[in-house]
């Protein structure tokens, strides 16, 4: 009985446990923003569910689109991906206005909300699906990342997990994981790991995020 008892839990807090309250806000959930004059910067992270929360509540931040990114297979999806099998990751695609903030910025964002010393997976979630990695578009992003990671490893003083690596492809993800946070208040993993991951982030840079933002 104990056995079961745990194993439900943690198939309720695993990042991907959806309920039924999935389709009736599916059609909620679908971007729809012109988003043709922003710039886009691509990371991976743990669950996407966390990270697309952390990223919308930073000023700057137009949109934050829930994915899949650095695998080798075409169209993947949240089951296939999930296998591990296909070498994508969990990933975020950020639209933001680098008149407000920077890409410097967002992968200090992209630190400040993980733990960046552990390798495939992030909290509860294990997996290279759920690896953490920064994709840069341009050598100057690259350096970018490269810098912070080197300064992180140093306050850290131990490997930094983080994988930097050129952006290829971003494959949006299905309909039922944008915005699924905001979505699904009382689902467990949003109530047990994504919020609490959210306001630790908030609590340390209070300074970047939305006007609006709740914390």
């Amino acid at each position: 009985m104990k056995y079961l008892l745990s194993l439900t839990i943690l198939m309720l807090m695993a990042c991907g446990t959806t309920t039924s309250q999935n389709k009736n806000n599916q059609e909620q959930s679908i971007k729809d923003k012109d988003l043709s004059k922003f710039e886009t910067a691509y990371f991976a992270s743990g669950c996407f569910w966390c990270v697309e929360a952390v990223y919308e509540s930073v000023r700057g931040v137009a949109e934050s689109v829930s994915g899949y990114s650095g695998g080798h297979t075409e169209n993947p999806t949240y089951a296939s991906s999930n296998t591990g099998r296909t070498g994508h990751a969990e990933a975020v695609e950020i639209y933001y206005d680098p008149s407000i903030v920077s890409f410097e910025t967002l992968v200090k964002v992209y630190y400040g909300s993980q733990d960046p010393t552990q390798a495939n997976g992030q909290g509860p979630d294990r997996g290279s699906q759920y690896r953490s990695i920064i994709f840069y578009k341009n050598e100057v992003e690259r350096l970018i990342a490269e810098n912070f990671k080197e300064k992180i490893a140093a306050e850290y003083n131990q490997p930094i997990a983080t994988e930097i690596v050129p952006f290829k492809k971003f494959w949006k993800g299905e309909d039922y994981h944008q915005d699924y946070e905001r979505l699904h208040p009382n689902q467990p993993y949003i109530k047990g790991v994504s919020v609490p991951r959210l306001k630790r982030f908030q609590a340390k840079y209070p300074e970047l995020l939305k006007s609006n933002t709740v914390h």
